[in-house]
């Protein structure tokens, strides 16, 4: 059997006492605490003798004690997991000793874990010693498993463990699958370059969670090239995910302090770092509000020179805020560039029309030339929820036919239904299908699932149309000056109300299409003059619109325009907005003109600029309906059926 077989036997030792979902609360820290004694058992003695003749000196020890153990980490206690069982009297409380003399670095993933209050749990359910003679007796030393093999087996019994979790699993863990196309997808177009010799380079995902992207780029570069460095960094909001994360870089060789803790939109702790590569899988749809201040003061006070100088997203979707942390990331061109994969639902393609948040975003990495590809997932590939997915191909040194290139491809109709089901998972992706997609993206060439856009074909300019203000009024209708009687601006008007009521009904005329024609003969009846508040009143709840009534213009002989006949037109970038206007909209209202004054405030030309990303309108093969005759045959057969077992009855 497997030594990662033997730890997974670990959890018949739980059941009954434990929920599954809760196993991995105590056999991940439990193979970390296994893995760190192996490791240090080699120089454990000069480390004793180290700490002993310097513990008393009043100095910090720490670069000394470092520099014995030969490794990032230590431990100054005389205890390992198999001399704790001479005493278990006494094994919760010498077992708690031995986690607090570990190095601080070391100590901070056990707190994380919360592991006192885990071991306490073990010790009331007279579990503590079984499981503590289990784990003294797997050989996890260096020599027996390399960090690589440790890597590798620690990540798949994460990976168990957040299956076992199934909704609660997708917070903190992309399935396996879809982390294995994402990282190929990322590194493909660089595999020569990855394959040279002392190659380094640096890999970097601000929502961590579990650390399976860290792994799986560790991984792909390691299988091409055993000889490349890859320097991982992450952030992650989650204690609990954060440590098992941290474990995951502390076992593999890693050094752990490229791991942090916290909100990475609030408080970017590797704020001063650019990275080669970057992977996130950020959470779908979950709002900012509760950094709202803090990013929106950013957006405001830094603009570009920060992170979120596009634009912001509405409040309930935070997923581009991290797009743009992850392009604030980016290595310079000239420097050698920078690649990012990042997983998003649907509402980035197309939310938010010309000018919001959203587009000008939109607007910013598409007309930096930033997307290479953008991949459509199946549905059902998450364990916590079963929604459409996007996978975006970032780069900022883009191959020279990919320049000003965007590629989507369509994988939505891939994907392999699964015997049994993660939560909402219910498909994964096979190696061939996985090695077909990034077949495609690595050709770069038009097929019915990949199609190849230039980055303008994304852009339109928004033009509002207006139509002329064209009012009929009925001074005589009861309906409408009933209406006009309940609003209480009309109320507040007292005595000029109740002239303008009396004006009213000395109107002969049922209907007057006429705006200056009314207006002229309500104040020739009144004693009074009106303000042009007053008017508009009346204009309100006395009018409509109406084709066949004068035109109505301004002070200045203009023709005014209709607000509630306003409409906007949205016109490809390439196309001459006059052109279109001319052809889509002067045929049909003959009146309506371009509001010439609503620019851009980028380019100051007419229009506001937007971008939106329609990918299934790009995708999408008309089905055309069944033959009438191919429907009445198979009615005809059903009628028959149904006549034939009513008979029966």
């Amino acid at each position: 059997m497997s030594i990662s077989a033997l730890i997974w036997s670990t959890a018949d030792l739980l059941r009954g006492d434990y929920r599954q979902s809760d196993y991995g609360k105590i056999i991940l820290p439990f193979t970390l605490l296994r893995r760190l004694e192996c490791v240090l058992e080699s120089t454990r003695d000069d480390v004793l003798k180290e700490f002993e003749a310097r513990k008393d000196l009043g100095i910090p020890l720490e670069q000394f004690l470092v520099r014995k153990s030969n490794n990032s980490f230590y431990n100054t206690s005389k205890f390992s997991l198999f001399k704790l069982m001479a005493d278990s009297n006494n094994l919760r409380d010498n077992l708690e000793s031995y986690i607090n003399s570990f190095s601080a670095n070391a100590r901070e993933i056990f707190e994380k874990y919360d592991f006192n209050a885990q071991i306490d749990k073990l010790n009331d359910n007279n579990l503590l010693y079984l499981i503590v003679e289990k784990f003294s007796s797997f050989d996890l030393t260096p020599a027996t498993v390399s960090n690589h093999k440790m890597g590798l087996m620690f990540e798949e019994l994460i990976r168990k463990f957040a299956e076992q979790s199934n909704e609660t699993a997708g917070e903190h863990f992309t399935p396996r699958d879809i982390v294995r196309l994402t990282t190929s997808l990322l590194f493909t177009l660089d595999d020569k370059a990855l394959t040279q010799n002392a190659v380094v380079r640096s890999l970097y995902d601000p929502t961590a969670g579990t650390g399976g992207f860290l792994s799986s780029g560790s991984e792909y570069i390691h299988e091409i090239n055993p000889n490349a460095s890859l320097a991982t960094f992450g952030q992650e909001l989650n204690p609990e995910s954060y440590a098992i994360c941290k474990a995951d870089m502390m076992i593999k060789g890693q050094p752990v302090e490229n791991i942090k803790l916290g909100n990475t939109l609030s408080n970017d702790q590797l704020s001063n770092k650019k990275f080669d590569y970057m992977l996130s899988n950020p959470p779908f749809g979950v709002e900012w509000k509760k950094v709202q201040k803090i990013v929106t003061d950013e957006h405001k006070l830094e603009g570009y020179n920060g992170r979120f100088g596009a634009g912001l997203p509405r409040v309930s979707d935070g997923s581009l805020l991290f797009l743009m942390h992850l392009i604030s990331k980016m290595t310079p061109k000239e420097e050698g560039g920078s690649r990012i994969g990042i997983i998003l639902n649907g509402s980035p393609l197309f939310t938010g029309g010309a000018g919001s948040g959203e587009s000008e975003i939109r607007r910013y990495v598409i007309e930096n030339d930033l997307v290479e590809a953008i991949i459509a997932m199946p549905t059902d590939m998450f364990f916590n929820t079963g929604i459409s997915t996007y996978i975006w191909i970032l780069s900022n040194h883009k191959e020279e036919h990919r320049k000003d290139k965007v590629q989507l491809i369509n994988a939505s109709n891939m994907g392999e239904s699964m015997r049994k089901s993660l939560g909402s998972k219910r498909k994964q992706l096979s190696q061939a299908q996985s090695d077909e997609i990034v077949r495609m993206y690595g050709d770069f060439i038009e097929s019915k699932e990949s199609k190849l856009f230039d980055t303008t074909d994304f852009g339109y300019r928004r033009i509002t149309i207006e139509r002329p203000l064209q009012i009929s009024y009925y001074p005589k209708d009861d309906i409408r000056i009933e209406a006009l009687k309940a609003d209480k601006a009309f109320i507040k008007l007292e005595s000029i109300a109740d002239k303008i009521l009396e004006g009213l009904k000395d109107f002969d005329d049922e209907k007057i299409a006429s705006r200056d024609k009314f207006n002229k003969e309500l104040l020739s009846k009144l004693d009074i003059k009106l303000t042009a508040s007053n008017l508009k009143l009346l204009q309100k709840h006395l009018s409509e619109h109406d084709d066949d009534a004068e035109l109505c213009k301004d002070s200045k002989g203009k023709l005014e325009a209709n607000s509630d006949l306003r409409d906007y037109e949205n016109v490809p970038l390439e196309q001459d907005i006059n052109e279109y206007f001319n052809k889509e909209v002067k045929p049909h209202v003959p009146l309506a003109w371009i509001d010439t004054k609503k620019k851009d405030e980028t380019d100051g030309l007419i229009g506001i600029v937007g971008y939106e990303i329609p990918f299934n309108r790009h995708f999408y093969e008309y089905v055309p309906p069944r033959d009438l005759e191919e429907i009445d045959e198979e009615l005809d057969i059903l009628t028959k059926e149904i006549l034939g077992m009513l008979h029966e009855v």
